[in-house]
């Protein structure tokens, strides 16, 4: 290869490449851009809050386990008033009251561990009476007799009571009972109904992996929700549970296994009941709420954030219809279409709306924009070097459809068909930075003449906290231009 140019600005480099413009291979590519999309658009306020009770009096933090949504407790707006992204709560489950507290609708406690499960009790101020929900999130200690009584009084009376297993032998305090074993003793042995009240059971199987997928129904309104649009759960180590429609014929399975019929008896690993005036929901594995952040300390696992699964929008939901908010005949929140990246073309050049590497967001005429007069060129140095650009973003969980697209003109000095040596990473993270899923990589190889335009769906998204990131690097000689225009994340 020639010696590597070493030009130190954009105005030097584009001097360069119109002298090697004729030698290299028009293309267009998408280099290194970090797009921040910090997503939970919610529900507007209601007059009425509703109130839910997360329990941690039942080793809900025992092993690797943090399931809390804060280690404020019993409230967690004592760790942070206003919370706007999930570690302004610390626990596995942050996420999920987070997104719940930042509705306005919510009130969000937490019965904490030496606490007793009880209803009716007006000297308690956690007394279930005082809520319309009950979480029991992976519980690994066996409710006592009263405790039993007062879900099942709790529920029959018209509570909401959100049950999270996980697969069998999952005992993380080692006290003889895991939590399908829990979950099945409270509807099987407790002085309100013991014959099978919401017409399911856990499994006691453990299933490694997989993403189970969601019913066709669009109806319902836990897979049609106003957090979003549900299409499959995650399995990392969960369990499924079994329906038995002749003991409640309300019970229904929402999300199945690959392998199980939909909408069958078996294979079920998201389910639905009722039991007198009140819901019911289980979930076969309590990774599904795991946001990956929480506890020094522990194993976490972001399962929340599942880019091939929608698991916050379950959650969200489920928690929305179990408080009493679904099937009442109020329609859910309607999605405003809307455009919602600043700056979208660049035209107010750089410092707004996007935050980028000195010189990306420029006017050079050596790599002319789509339209108008800036556009955003990274990398083109033939040296060693990585561009980036980012902005951070809304996307509202109400919309079911969000589009990021760009328009994208990709040229390169480069001369083989079979080696990418310049790439371009178009990629999904969290707030924290873990990638959740790379979209697209683009190379010297995908060089091409003018813009062409790329659109990638951002709907799997909606509710949660995700950042798009695109990162262009350029190897040490021949230069790859990623030169990107015309940008917008529609959402409808």
């Amino acid at each position: 290869m020639p010696e590597p140019l070493v030009t130190p600005s954009h105005e030097t480099r584009a001097r360069l490449l119109r002298v090697i413009t004729a030698l290299a291979t028009a293309a267009f590519t998408f280099a290194a851009v970090t797009l921040v999309v910090v997503a939970i658009a919610h529900p507007a306020a209601s007059a009425t809050k509703h109130r839910v009770l997360f329990d941690d009096s039942k080793a809900e933090t025992a092993g690797n386990a943090d399931w809390i949504i804060s280690t404020s407790i019993p409230d967690p707006t004592a760790q942070n008033a206003s919370p706007s992204v999930e570690t302004d709560w610390t626990g596995a489950i942050s996420a999920w009251g987070v997104a719940l507290q930042k509705t306005g609708n919510y009130t969000l406690d937490t019965l904490g561990p030496g606490k007793t499960i009880t209803y009716g009790d007006s000297s308690n101020p956690q007394d279930l009476s005082n809520f319309d929900e009950f979480v029991l999130p992976e519980p690994n200690v066996l409710l006592s007799a009263a405790e039993k009584t007062a879900v099942m009084t709790f529920v029959k009376n018209g509570g909401g009571l959100f049950l999270i297993s996980d697969h069998t032998g999952s005992d993380r305090n080692n006290d003889g009972a895991d939590s399908p074993k829990i979950i099945n003793d409270l509807m099987t042995n407790n002085t309100v109904d013991s014959t099978d009240p919401f017409g399911f059971s856990v499994d006691l199987l453990n299933i490694a992996s997989g993403y189970p997928t969601a019913i066709a129904d669009s109806t319902n309104p836990v897979l049609h929700g106003p957090y979003g649009t549900v299409t499959a759960g995650a399995l990392y180590n969960g369990t499924t549970v079994t329906l038995h429609p002749a003991d409640n014929a309300a019970v229904k399975g929402l999300l199945y296994l690959t392998t199980a019929t939909p909408g069958g008896n078996t294979g079920a690993f998201f389910a639905t009941s009722t039991f007198g005036s009140g819901r019911v929901a289980i979930w076969g594995d309590s990774s599904d709420i795991d946001d990956g952040t929480g506890q020094s300390g522990n194993t976490l696992y972001n399962g929340w954030n599942d880019a091939k699964a929608t698991d916050a929008q379950l959650g969200l939901n489920a928690t929305e219809w179990l408080a009493g908010a679904g099937g009442t005949g109020t329609p859910p929140p309607s999605c405003t279409a809307a455009q919602l990246l600043t700056n979208p073309g660049f035209e107010s050049g750089s410092g707004v709306g996007w935050t980028a590497t000195s010189g990306v967001i420029n006017t050079s005429s050596s790599e002319p924009p789509r339209t108008g007069s800036y556009d955003a060129w990274l990398n083109g140095y033939g040296t060693a070097n990585t561009d980036t650009l980012s902005q951070t973003v809304t996307v509202p969980a109400t919309c079911s459809t969000a589009s990021l697209s760009f328009w994208l003109h990709i040229d390169t000095a480069e001369t083989s068909t079979s080696t990418a040596y310049d790439t371009l990473k178009v990629q999904v993270l969290n707030s924290s930075g873990t990638v959740l899923s790379t979209l697209a990589t683009f190379s010297n190889l995908n060089a091409a003449t003018g813009y062409q335009q790329h659109s990638y769906s951002l709907a799997a998204y909606a509710g949660q906290a995700v950042t798009l990131k695109l990162t262009g690097t350029e190897g040490s000689q021949l230069q790859t231009s990623f030169v990107l225009d015309d940008t917008a994340l529609n959402v409808s």
